[in-house]
């Protein structure tokens, strides 16, 4: 039997799955991850922890399947994109690892659309500026930690300093670098042009060799190997994005499937043969695919915003469910299939971490009266971060061919029934959801097979390795309702809209003392 190491780092777990040639899940391991906030809007990660925390799954999941390192075939990572990983040139992190939540940059993505420079970037990269980019984040670096500048030998990704770790070479994956607005997307280089328009000139040597998902990055080196329990010279692939997996999970090889993940981010997404190009929607990258393009919307407006709200106020649920020998979370589901969708709910707004619509605005319940109970405030919770999803799948639409034939739903959400019928009845669409546990994990995994020459390409890994569970069908007595639900919601975006800079202004002097 051959067997493929995933490991999905997200942003607050890290993940561990083996599986088979037939994409069944062999052994299982995760680890919290801590998320440091130093400050309003800055999420961080100790590197030395996260790098640790790769090595303990690894060597849980191979001890509870009694495999032994040697059996494994292949190893392939994925992990959050954006965000910013560096390594130093003494040999160590340079900082604390930035994630994709972090939100510190936010008035150079203002500064640059104001003055043009995100227009004449977009020329290049095809995307727009996000606040949690690296361009934006070593930009902020450089005015306000001017002292680390000279230090940086390698900027990663989250999957590509982990990668790094496990080999001790270093290379830039494809698909996550293509999304961090350093990458030429026309040439599929990186391009000195890009870097002089953000002021980030010195920073060119910096750049790892680009490679792709399936390329060998190198082989587990013996450091890693005692750490681990693999065996030294264990081909590691380059790996990919986290959405890029999750969509191999989820058996998106055309473009008549949008892949919604449900995660920390609001992933929405679908490929093709060409960017879109007119500015309509937020990001083209380059797939795992070749010859395709992922399209994609996205945001940190979902699921995590979830767990957030349970394990923040309802902590004693939580424990008193998991005394009762009860899952808390299925516990929760009754709770919201106990209000009907034509119950009036406070309208949700999933901003917690960030948001979609303006570069300051935060979390909100609009709407709540006295007679509202945690039920209802759950159920505000699961039907905003739909809509905010909504948000972003209304803008891929306008540039789709024809209407998907389903949505591919991963991440927290998928594994809800009352939710997914929820994502259904909102985006007016079949929902299919993937039948493993750990999408990302498996998207790597399959790289990893079609990485050492086991299948001859990714789509004939997938058509091996990935499956779906039956869809869940929209119910249409509930399109009217819901339609009016997301003008409301929409109507709520639009009103905040003015506060919000006033909103972190106090915040600021708040912060500052």
């Amino acid at each position: 039997m051959r067997y493929y190491l995933g490991l999905d780092n997200g942003g607050t777990t890290t993940k561990a799955a083996l599986y088979d040639e037939k994409g069944n899940e062999v052994g299982f391991a995760s680890v919290e991850t801590r998320m440091l906030t130093p400050k309003p809007g800055f999420t961080e990660r100790d590197m030395d922890e996260m790098w640790e925390a790769n090595c303990s799954v690894i060597r849980e999941v191979l001890d509870k399947t009694g495999i032994d390192g040697s059996q494994v075939r292949a190893v392939a990572i994925c992990g959050h994109g954006k965000g910013l990983y560096l390594w130093g040139k003494n040999d160590r992190p340079v900082r604390n690892g930035i994630i994709s939540t972090d939100n510190r940059a936010w008035e150079y993505m203002v500064k640059w659309r104001e003055d043009g420079t995100e227009k004449k970037a977009f020329e290049l990269t095809c995307q727009h500026v996000m606040a949690c980019q690296p361009v934006a984040l070593l930009a902020w670096l450089k005015d306000h930690e001017p002292e680390i500048m000279g230090n940086i030998k390698y900027i990663f990704e989250a999957k590509d300093y982990v990668r790094f770790r496990l080999t001790g070479e270093a290379y830039a994956e494809m698909t996550d670098f293509s999304g961090t607005n350093l990458v030429n997307l026309h040439t599929r280089q990186y391009d000195p042009r890009i870097l002089e328009l953000f002021g980030l000139s010195e920073l060119m040597d910096a750049l790892p060799p680009l490679r792709l998902s399936t390329d060998i990055c190198g082989t587990v080196c013996a450091e890693a190997a005692m750490k681990t329990g693999l065996k030294e010279g264990t081909p590691v692939a380059g790996g990919m994005f986290d959405i890029n997996a999750c969509a191999l999970a989820a058996h998106v090889a055309d473009e008549d499937h949008v892949c919604m993940i449900a995660g920390t981010w609001s992933i929405n997404e679908f490929i093709r043969k060409t960017p879109v190009l007119d500015g309509t929607v937020m990001m083209n990258s380059l797939f795992c695919i070749p010859e395709y393009y992922l399209i994609e919307e996205c945001s940190p407006t979902s699921a995590g915003n979830n767990e957030w709200f349970v394990q923040t106020l309802m902590p004693e649920f939580i424990r008193e469910e998991k005394r009762a020998g009860r899952s808390p979370w299925q516990e929760i589901d009754k709770m919201v299939e106990s209000i009907a969708p034509s119950e009036f709910c406070p309208i949700f707004l999933p901003f917690l971490m960030a948001s979609n619509v303006h570069p300051n605005a935060k979390g909100s319940f609009v709407g709540m009266s006295s007679y509202h109970t945690r039920a209802h405030l759950l159920r505000s919770v699961f039907e905003g971060i739909a809509f905010s999803h909504r948000y972003h799948y209304e803008k891929l639409r306008k540039c789709m061919e024809r209407d998907p034939k389903s949505i591919r739903l991963a991440g927290g959400a998928a594994r809800s029934k009352v939710w997914t019928q929820i994502f259904a009845d909102v985006m007016k669409c079949p929902v299919e959801t993937v039948a493993v546990r750990e999408t990302g994990a498996l998207g790597s995994a399959i790289a990893a097979a079609v990485a050492v020459g086991d299948y001859a390409n990714i789509n004939e890994a997938m058509d091996a390795m990935s499956r779906l569970a039956p869809a869940v069908m929209p119910n249409p007595d509930n399109f009217e309702v819901y339609d009016k639900k997301y003008e409301l919601y929409c109507k709520t975006i639009e009103a905040l809209d003015s506060v919000w800079d006033s909103y972190q202004a106090l915040i600021d002097r708040t912060t500052k003392g």
